[in-house]
């Protein structure tokens, strides 16, 4: 159990390991170094094409004193790291490991990756639903057919004046709101718990410097609320781009279905929804059948889904010829970036631990996340 108990500025007793598909940058183990000489340091790169590194690979004596674990999913079994008291995941959330030994019947504190994914995901967001409403995909299409075609080129909308809505306004949230915000989008955000007054609207995960929106101040209006009733005012807001960004949970599991989508539709007016849909948490949040159906049915507008239920999607799955759809097959997090934001809330924690104050992004473990 990681307790607070006083400084430890060296880091005297702690053993970190990292277990990562890329070798540590120059210069990194000379920088823990310097700033907690007595910490001990082991790495190990493993294949990101592989199966997670069996827990096995990593030998008994090394596992045996390690207190700091780095890792995607690699984990040992509790008796095998008895000194194990803080796993900082590579991840940005912490669905895959809630039935492992390690995390469910111990004390060891886990903290998420949360906040490294805010940069590239909101420009994933943003950069979908501009191809969409500028009609870039047809626009591609004619390219390869080598053929000048303008089409209904003065119905294209810009972005100025409309709505964006996001469910789960957390780092990947508050950035998007950055973004949105700058083109001229409204923003409206959506909490499970409420954030009446501005302290409880401050973002205390991390997040890269000067980026996402800390002090929660974007926001027009502030939707909260775990009921059918407080999900369907929010969505009833008039959204013109809804952005779900919320853990999955079993709270969450197809949180939008056919009622939800029944109240964009109904909020769009004109017999059309008005509402395009982007999808960057877990394919299980949206019941795809009925999302299926509100497309067909033009009750939204569209949608652009990096993630999907079923994931991998099976060739000849109907979403792929669903109509108004972008479809990418779950890479919207991925950047160059990735690492080097990981090893910054790596290296926040440890000197929160070096400190002894309360780590970032950990985990509440009765929530999940």
């Amino acid at each position: 159990m990681l307790v607070k108990t006083g400084t430890n500025k060296t880091l005297k007793g702690h053993k970190l390991l990292l277990i990562t598909p890329w070798a540590e940058p120059a210069g990194f183990r000379e920088k823990l170094a310097a700033a907690f000489p007595d910490l001990e340091f082991v790495a190990h790169v493993q294949d990101w094409t592989s199966t997670p590194l069996p827990a096995m690979e990593i030998t008994p004596e090394t596992w045996k004193d390690v207190t700091i674990l780095l890792t995607f999913s690699t984990l040992p079994k509790p008796e095998e790291a008895p000194k194990l008291q803080l796993v900082q995941l590579m991840s940005a959330g912490a669905n895959h490991v809630v039935d492992v030994p390690i995390y469910k019947d111990t004390d060891v504190a886990f903290c998420t990756a949360n906040g490294v994914h805010g940069p590239q995901i909101s420009e994933w967001i943003i950069s979908t639903y501009l191809a969409f409403e500028h009609r870039l995909p047809k626009y591609l299409e004619l390219q390869n057919e080598a053929r000048w075609e303008r089409g209904k080129m003065l119905t294209i909308e810009d972005a100025v004046s409309k709505t964006i809505g996001i469910l789960g306004y957390g780092s990947i949230g508050r950035q998007t709101a950055r973004v949105a915000s700058a083109m001229g989008m409204t923003v409206h955000a959506y909490t499970l718990h409420p954030r009446p007054d501005p302290a409880s609207r401050r973002d205390h995960g991390w997040t890269p410097p000067g980026l996402g929106d800390p002090d929660g101040s974007i926001p027009s209006k502030w939707f909260s609320g775990g009921s059918t009733a407080d999900l369907h005012a929010f969505l009833a807001s008039g959204l013109d781009l809804l952005v779900i960004a919320t853990p999955l949970t079993n709270q969450t599991q197809h949180l939008l279905g056919k009622a939800e989508f029944d109240v964009l539709a109904a909020a769009g007016g004109g017999g059309k929804g008005r509402t395009f849909i982007s999808n960057i948490a877990r394919g299980p949040v949206i019941n795809t059948d009925d999302l299926l159906e509100a497309l067909e049915g033009e009750r939204v507008r569209g949608a652009a889904l990096d993630v999907t239920d079923p994931e991998p999607l099976p060739d000849g799955h109907a979403l792929w010829r669903a109509k108004n759809v972008i479809i990418t097959p779950h890479v919207s997090g991925a950047s160059t970036r990735y690492f080097e934001r990981v090893l910054g809330i790596l290296e926040e924690n440890l000197r929160r631990v070096a400190e002894g104050e309360g780590l970032v992004n950990r985990v509440d473990k009765e929530r999940g996340y």
